[in-house]
């Protein structure tokens, strides 16, 4: 039996009738995929609701041989391998349900950084769509140099998006809907190299996967879940970039529309989702940034210190929640969990206890100020 959690993460991939949501939740109960199919014949009594068929569709050794095979492409052209277990996996999708136990990654870049973003629209964006990306991503990186920018490298705004990232010194990640042994559509290659130094490209998928139609979709939900905020700068009434909005609302995720004519077809679902409530109206970087709460101007004074009020009960977990928030000022929901490592629905909880407790505010976006005590 394979130990190499690599290894035993894709084939957990590859077993039938489990899916993503089934596949993380045998690792998060067992611990790693090693372990799901060293100990496959007592999944069931470990594990309450594992089905005979599952254990059936673990012992599975072709899976493993295609395992063994992605392997050596992997290490062949040295390509990464992230699995739910490493360090380096984006801790934000990590905390989604539906994520992705394994992912391909040729580049570099930090996918834990303090802020990441994602810009997604229209392939049929207007001139009016391409310079929001510019005028956008050029204001925004001469406030915060260290964004980075998500999308998913397909015709209009998505390829506008990357390449306005490269031309203001943006790390950018494009998510692929295919395996790393290609590039669709290939008149991006030429960007999808310039990426390499300064971001990269990603996918869940092997190789030898076409990049068919419902393959983009399962691409959106990575989009969505390894960002702080889904920014939709150019739609029509239906498209990938409101399944992409969607997503990000579903997984507590901030949601930004362009606002447009509504006689413009490449507006009419921005308005939509503005309409609807679904997503903030923004205009500029700066409307942007004020949303996310990202300002340090107009921040109050913070204590150097703790000052324990006598009466104040706090846990462990909360008096590790209030250090982060005195060492760096006010922060996003989303940077807690990655500077603390605490699940987002833990720190969901004690941002309310500490909220009733009176110690720390709600700001809009999902920002959070500390009050002192």
């Amino acid at each position: 039996m394979n130990n190499d959690e690599r290894i035993c993460s894709i084939a957990l991939t590859l077993c039938p009738g489990i899916g993503h949501i089934g596949a993380k939740r045998l690792i998060d109960g067992i611990g790693s995929a090693a372990g799901v199919f060293s100990q496959r014949k007592e999944l069931p009594e470990l594990l309450p609701g594992v089905s005979p068929t599952i254990v059936t569709a673990l012992d599975n050794p072709a899976a493993f041989l295609r395992a063994e095979h992605e392997m050596e492409f992997v290490e062949k052209n040295r390509l990464t391998c992230l699995t739910l277990k490493d360090e380096a996996y984006p801790s934000r999708l990590r905390e989604c349900e539906d994520a992705p136990i394994v992912l391909f990654f040729k580049g570099h870049t930090d996918f834990n950084c303090l802020r990441v973003i994602n810009m997604v629209g229209t392939r049929n964006a207007t001139e009016y769509g391409k310079q929001f990306c510019v005028d956008f991503l050029r204001d925004l990186s001469s406030h915060y140099p260290d964004v980075l920018v998500v999308s998913g490298l397909a015709y209009g705004i998505d390829i506008h998006a990357h390449r306005a990232a490269l031309a203001n010194n943006l790390s950018t990640v494009a998510v692929l809907a295919h395996g790393l042994d290609r590039i669709y559509p290939y008149v991006h290659r030429k960007t999808a190299i310039d990426m390499l130094d300064n971001g990269g490209l990603l996918t869940e998928f092997l190789t030898e996967t076409n990049p068919d139609r419902h393959n983009f979709v399962s691409r959106n939900r990575i989009v969505a879940g390894m960002t702080d905020a889904t920014i939709v700068v150019e739609s029509a009434s239906k498209g990938g970039s409101l399944i992409t909005a969607d997503l990000a609302i579903d997984y507590h995720r901030d949601c930004f529309a362009v606002p447009g004519r509504i006689s413009d077809a490449s507006s009419r679902g921005c308005n939509l989702l503005i309409q609807d409530n679904k997503a903030a109206l923004i205009q500029s970087a700066e409307d942007f940034i004020k949303a996310m709460g990202w300002t340090h101007e107009e921040k109050l004074a913070k204590p150097e210190g703790i000052q324990r009020n006598l009466f104040l009960e706090l846990t462990g977990e909360e008096e590790f929640v209030i250090r982060i928030l005195t060492r760096q000022g006010d922060l996003h929901i989303n940077a807690l969990v990655v500077e603390t490592d605490i699940p987002i629905n833990r720190m969901i909880s004690l941002l309310f206890e500490l909220e009733m407790k009176g110690v720390v505010k709600a700001l809009v976006g999902g920002v959070y100020h500390l009050l002192g005590y």
